[in-house]
């Protein structure tokens, strides 16, 4: 199948990229990305929407944070950590060559990201300097790429969380200056994770899009447009 070679470039391109942070972590006590920042909806909101009052979907009760520290519900859809909490801790094993008497072998060594153990919600009020610095969460619990996804959640779209990057932005250069916060940005661990609402909520439930779809692979190609205008519209944010 055709679509095989650019997945497997793409696993190719992040292991060696990854190696190649590697190498640099251990010539320095930096962590491998300064930042993450994380986009999306209920499976990386870590409690944007219990700070949005129009959100329909809410994370204030259990089960939902039982396993955390505390035992209580922090905003975050899980019983633990998001994959957004995980991923800025992560360990992960990365193989190069190590002298063995004398000899170059292969070996494993793991490698932590080390980043932060919770990645806070950008909309929380009492949000630290240190915590902008590190990196947040501009994730929507009942978001999608496509606006209209929100309609019935009323979600943040993931089209308007840049504008909540850019005053992300704003906040960072008040705090490190403009050239060390654009350094950070550039040099984040971004991660996006949004797409199932849009099929759940337009295209199979309410069938809002479908109208207009008839087939699933007519809205797929209008969902990767949103998405590929996302990216667009973090880029111009970026440049500006």
């Amino acid at each position: 199948m055709s679509i095989s070679k650019p997945i497997a470039f793409g696993l190719f391109f992040v292991v060696t990229q990854l190696v190649s942070c590697d190498a640099a972590a251990n010539t320095t006590t930096q962590p491998l990305f300064p930042a993450i920042l994380i986009f999306g909806d209920s499976t990386a909101d870590t409690g944007n929407n219990n700070y949005y009052p129009q959100a329909v979907f809410k994370s204030k009760h259990l089960p939902y944070g039982v396993d955390l520290p505390g035992h209580q519900a922090n905003g975050r859809f899980s019983n633990g950590k998001l994959i957004s909490d995980v991923l800025s801790t992560i360990t992960y094993l990365v193989y190069g060559l190590h002298r063995y008497v004398g000899v170059l072998i292969p070996a494993p060594t793991s490698t932590k990201l080390n980043i932060k153990e919770f990645v806070p919600p950008f909309l929380q009020p009492n949000i630290s300097d240190q915590d902008i610095v590190t990196g947040v969460c501009f994730a929507s619990a009942g978001a999608g790429y496509d606006d209209g996804t929100s309609l019935s959640s009323h979600a943040i779209p993931v089209s308007q969380q840049p504008s909540m990057f850019k005053d992300y932005i704003s906040r960072l250069k008040g705090i490190v200056g403009d050239k060390k916060a654009m350094e950070i940005v550039n040099n984040a661990l971004v991660v996006i994770s949004a797409g199932p609402n849009d099929f759940i909520l337009n295209f199979y439930d309410i069938l809002t899009r479908r109208l207009q779809y008839p087939t699933i692979y007519g809205y797929q190609d209008f969902v990767l447009k949103r998405l590929d205008g996302f990216f667009r519209v973090q880029s111009h944010i970026l440049f500006l």
